[in-house]
C-alpha cells in the first residue's frame, strides 16, 4: 500500500472485512474515524498482525483509530419551550473550519451539521436549516455557508453530497440557486452577481454532456435526450461501486443481481436524490433490487434546475449580459414546457416522474409533486388538482406522507419529513391554497411539538400516521438533531406568526 492512500475505503481487505463482519454496526462509523497513524502503515500492521494466533479485528481497529463523535448530543430539557431549545440548538450544531486527516473535506467557514451520525455538511439539508437561521437572524452564518458551498464548487466542481471524501462523485438536489436567493432576501438582489460565476458552474456540473446527446446517445450523465428533443435530467453517480459508508448494505443487495455495477450505480444516484430509499426509484415498489433511479427523469430535480435557469437570467440581467439572459429564458421555458408534457398527470391530477427508458410515467404518487407549486410552475388548475390529492392522499394526522405506499424504505409512507412540509406548504401559499396549507402546517409542527415533549429531541424524520411511534426504515436508527426539522418548523412558526409554544 503506497504512502499516497488517504482514504480508510481505499485500504483494500482491511476495510472489506471491517465493513462486512460488520465490526461498526453504523457502517458509516468506519469511513469516519481518524487514524492514529498513516494508513499505509496501519495497514503493515494488519498485514503482520491478522494472522497471529487470538487476532480480533475490532480490537485492532480500536487500537489502530479514533472513533468520531456524535453530533448535536447534548442533554436537553423538555420542559424548555421549544423555540428556545432551537436557538440553543444552533451553537451546539455548529461546527468550525479544522483541519483534518480523515474523510473530511475541510471547509473555510463555519457551518452547521444536521445531528447524530452526520457530522458534516449535507448540500440540500443546508437550504432548509437556512431557512430557520434566517428567522434566528443568523445572516452571518447563512452567507458562510453559502461561501463553503461556493468553495467546493470552485475547488471540486461541483457541490457533493457532504464534505466526505467517499461522498465524491454525487451531489444532491441542487439547492445551490435557493440558499443564494435566501441570502438575497437579506443582503439585497445584487448579491446574485457575486455568485453568478459559481452559479455558472453549478449549471454547466448538471448538464455535463449535453452537446453530445442526440437520438444515437440518448443519455449522459446527468442530462437525458427525450423522444421529441428535449432535454431534462436525471440523478446519477460517478462510480458504480459499492458506497463506503454502506458497503455491507449494498454488498449484500447486490448478491442475486444480473448486474451488480449498475445496481451500485442506481443506489448511489438514489442517495444523491436525497429520498434514499423510496419505491419511487424501484420497478417493482415492493421490490428493492429492481432500483432504477437513473432511468427516471424526477419532477423535483428538473423544478430546482428551471430554478438555477431563471436564477441564471436574473444574474446576467443586473450584470447587462442580455444575451446570457435571453438563453437562460429560453432554456427555463423549454424545461418548463418538457416538465408539464412529461411529469404531468392529467387523469390523476398531479405530478409524477417519467422513466426514459420505457418511455412511460411511473405509477408512484409522490410529495416530489408540489415542487411544480413551490417553484411556481403549475398552472392554478394543476395547483388545484395537487391540493386534492394532498388532501385525499398524502394526508395524516402528523403531516403528509412522502408516498402512499408502506415499503419499510423511510422515504415511503408513514413517515413524513421537514423539507417537504416546507415545499407544500410555501407551494399552496403560492396558489392562493391557504386553508390546506395552514392545516398541513399546524398537524406538522403538532407532531413535532408532541416528540419534543415526550423525548427533548427533534427528530430526522416523523411517523404522520402514528404520531405516538417513532419513525421507521432506513439504514439508521432515527437520528435526532435536527437541522432541517429545526429550519423548518422555525420558519412555519414564524410565517402563521404563532405564539411560543411547549
Amino acid at each position: 500500500m503506497s504512502q499516497e492512500v488517504k482514504d480508510i475505503f481505499l485500504l483494500g481487505e482491511l476495510f472489506t472485512k471491517v465493513q462486512l463482519q460488520p465490526v461498526f454496526e453504523d457502517g458509516k462509523t468506519f469511513v469516519d474515524c481518524t487514524p492514529l497513524s498513516s494508513l499505509s502503515s496501519v495497514l503493515q500492521r494488519y498485514d503482520t498482525e491478522k494472522g497471529k494466533h487470538g487476532f480480533d479485528l475490532k480490537t485492532f481497529i480500536l487500537q489502530n483509530f479514533e472513533l468520531p463523535g456524535e453530533a448535536g448530543l447534548y442533554t436537553s430539557d423538555a420542559l424548555r419551550p421549544i423555540i428556545n431549545h432551537l436557538e440553543l440548538l444552533w451553537d451546539e450544531l455548529t461546527r468550525q473550519p479544522v483541519a483534518v486527516s480523515n474523510s473530511l473535506i475541510p471547509l473555510p467557514f463555519p457551518y452547521i451539521v444536521p445531528g447524530g451520525r452526520f457530522r458534516e455538511i449535507y448540500y440540500w439539508d443546508s437550504y432548509f436549516t437556512m431557512l430557520g437561521l434566517q428567522v434566528s437572524g443568523r445572516v452571518e452564518l447563512i452567507k458562510n455557508m453559502v461561501d463553503n458551498f461556493s468553495y467546493l464548487i470552485d475547488h471540486i466542481g461541483y457541490i457533493p453530497n457532504g464534505n466526505r471524501s467517499y461522498f465524491l462523485g454525487r451531489s444532491q438536489p441542487p439547492f445551490y440557486a435557493c440558499m443564494v436567493q435566501l441570502l438575497s432576501e437579506e443582503i439585497g438582489k445584487n448579491n446574485l452577481v457575486a455568485y453568478l460565476p459559481q452559479l455558472e458552474k453549478e449549471y454547466n456540473f448538471w448538464m455535463k454532456g449535453i452537446k453530445t446527446l442526440g437520438k444515437d446517445c440518448t443519455s449522459v450523465s446527468r442530462v437525458v435526450f427525450l423522444q421529441e428533443g428535449e432535454v431534462l435530467n436525471r440523478y446519477w453517480d460517478e462510480s458504480p461501486t459499492p458506497r463506503p459508508e454502506s458497503y455491507r448494505e449494498d454488498v449484500e443487495l447486490a448478491k442475486d443481481a444480473s448486474d451488480p455495477e449498475l445496481l451500485f450505480r442506481n443506489l448511489r444516484a438514489a442517495c444523491e436524490s436525497g429520498w434514499d430509499f423510496s419505491s419511487r426509484w424501484f420497478t417493482n415498489q415492493k421490490d428493492f433490487s429492481t432500483i432504477h433511479t437513473t432511468a427516471i427523469i424526477p419532477v423535483d430535480l428538473n423544478c430546482l434546475l428551471l430554478n438555477l435557469e431563471t436564477t441564471l437570467a436574473e444574474a446576467s440581467r443586473l450584470v447587462g449580459n442580455i444575451a446570457a439572459e435571453e438563453k437562460f429564458i429560453v432554456a427555463a421555458d423549454k424545461r418548463k414546457a418538457a416538465i408539464n408534457k412529461y411529469c404531468w398527470n392529467e387523469s390523476i391530477g398531479c405530478y409524477v416522474d417519467y422513466d426514459h427508458e420505457e418511455r412511460r410515467q411511473k405509477e408512484s404518487l409522490t410529495l416530489a409533486t408540489v415542487y411544480p407549486l413551490f417553484f411556481k410552475i403549475a398552472s392554478n388548475e394543476q395547483a388545484a388538482a395537487v391540493s386534492k390529492i394532498l388532501k385525499e392522499k398524502f394526508l395524516g394526522s402528523g403531516g403528509l406522507r412522502t408516498t402512499t405506499i408502506n415499503t419499510g424504505q423511510q422515504w415511503d409512507s408513514p413517515n413524513g419529513w421537514a423539507p417537504l412540509h416546507w415545499l407544500a406548504v410555501k407551494g399552496l401559499l403560492n396558489y392562493g391554497l391557504d386553508i390546506l396549507a395552514k392545516d398541513i402546517a399546524m398537524r406538522w409542527m403538532d407532531a413535532n411539538e408532541r416528540v419534543y415533549r415526550n423525548t427533548g429531541k427533534m427528530m430526522e424524520k416523523y411517523n404522520v400516521e402514528a404520531t405516538n411511534l417513532e419513525a421507521g426504515g432506513g439504514e439508521y436508527p432515527a437520528q435526532d438533531g435536527f437541522g432541517w426539522t429545526n429550519g423548518v418548523y422555525l420558519k412555519l412558526h414564524t410565517l402563521f406568526n404563532l405564539s411560543t409554544k411547549q
